[in-house]
């Protein structure tokens, strides 16, 4: 429930939760200081000015008592002066009237002292009620500063909770992704080692070509990789290549030969294959390359190369052949195709697809930017919140380290270093 603060000043209502900040409470003290030292100073004023009024007022009653009983002295004499020339009843009577009449006088002197008292007493009593007031004040104003420190407090808590959480997600996303290698290298090391156990050269040489097809088809998912059955003369394998419309542009056979000397019947025998076959590049993978040869390269029309750098030489090929079906394919009917092209470009079609992609473009651009303008906004008053909570959170330990000592309590919201990375960003 929202509390409404009057200003004694102004009698300006409004609601305590606008006086949050520090700005302000700094400012509400030191009205309230000025208006309890005003006050103060009235007091002081006002009680002077009683004073001086009850001193007024008993010398006034002084002066009348003086002249009252100077008066009394003159009519006594006067009393007696009559009672050498009147009668004894006259006397009596004179006596009695100036007697009342000096009772009622002193009566009515009475009555302004008390009246005097009591505005005095009524003065000190609402001068209490205004001492009062303004403690209950103070002691709301501190209640709700309480409730916004601890609120604060909870925010801090909460943004450090999501730091510590993403920190552990991403550990163990960390070590899940280590746990996954080491899978991995355990099953190509068990896998290599299989192979590597292998006793005879043509089981060997087996194993070589079925490390082949693999490379391949995991290298080229989208090409169509094709076993050359055992007891077939030629090659290994032969791999159809297709670009990304799906279309064949061509075929390369490999040959795999796992040996300690490379012989040159090889060349011959697989470029008769190649013709046999109708592909457009042949390929040796051998463990021992020709004398003339230290790396891979192409002999007689044939590339040979090793096993490592068969997937590099894999790529490059596959590359110039699929560039080759694509410039022979755009010479076909070059002519009707550049009309059409031509007339596509220049028409009213193009034109508005070219024209909503390009809206579609700006207004993705425009909400981007608004999006990344109003997360900066946050984030700088987010920053600028969280500095004040900090310094806030410093005066506070300052002070209660100075009451009680550095050892009491700890009253750090943030460790060294997270402290550090916070101000230097």
């Amino acid at each position: 429930m929202a509390t409404q603060i009057k200003c004694p000043n102004c009698s300006h209502v409004f609601q305590m939760e606008d006086a949050v900040s520090e700005e302000y409470k700094k400012e509400l003290r030191e009205k309230m200081n000025e208006y309890i030292k005003k006050k103060e100073e009235e007091n002081v004023k006002k009680q002077e000015e009683f004073f001086k009024k009850e001193q007024a007022l008993l010398q006034q009653i002084q002066q009348k008592e003086t002249e009252y009983s100077n008066r009394l002295s003159q009519e006594k004499i006067k009393l007696q002066q009559s009672l050498e020339e009147n009668l004894r009843k006259s006397i009596s009577a004179d006596f009695e009237n100036q007697l009342r009449l000096l009772q009622q006088s002193n009566k009515d002197n009475e009555i302004k002292l008390q009246e005097a008292r009591n505005m005095q007493l009524e003065y000190l009593r609402k001068e209490q009620e205004l001492k009062n007031k303004e403690q209950e004040l103070e002691i709301q104003v501190q209640k709700q500063l309480l409730a916004e420190r601890e609120k604060i407090t909870d925010e801090v808590r909460r943004l450090e909770e999501q730091k510590v959480h993403a920190r552990e997600t991403e550990h163990q996303l960390k070590m899940k992704e280590m746990e996954k290698q080491l899978d991995d290298q355990k099953k190509l090391i068990d896998q290599m080692k299989r192979k590597a156990e292998q006793g005879s050269m043509q089981m060997q040489g087996e194993v070589q070509e079925l490390l082949l097809e693999d490379l391949l088809k995991n290298a080229f998912p989208f090409d169509e990789i094709n076993e050359v059955g055992k007891g077939a003369k030629g090659a290994d394998c032969i791999q159809t290549i297709r670009n990304q419309f799906g279309q064949e542009c061509g075929k390369i056979i490999y040959e795999s030969k796992r040996t300690q000397h490379f012989s040159a019947d090889w060349i011959e025998k697989l470029r008769v294959d190649m013709r046999t076959r109708d592909a457009d590049i042949a390929v040796i993978v051998t463990q021992a390359m020709p004398k003339d040869m230290d790396q891979f390269g192409e002999k007689n029309g044939v590339w040979i190369c090793t096993f490592a750098e068969v997937s590099a030489l894999a790529h490059i090929l596959r590359d110039s052949i699929i560039k080759i079906f694509t410039a022979t394919r755009s010479q076909e009917n070059k002519g009707d195709k550049m009309h059409l092209l031509y007339d596509y470009l220049t028409g009213r079609e193009f034109a508005e697809q070219w024209k909503a992609i390009r809206e579609g473009f700006l207004s993705m651009k425009i909400s981007i930017q608004r999006e990344r303008d109003a997360m900066e906004k946050l984030w700088k008053a987010r920053e600028k919140n969280l500095e004040k909570v900090l310094l806030n959170a410093a005066h506070i330990r300052g002070s209660i380290e100075g009451i009680a000592g550095q050892d009491s309590i700890d009253l750090n919201l943030l460790e060294e270093e997270d402290k550090d990375n916070l101000l230097g960003n």
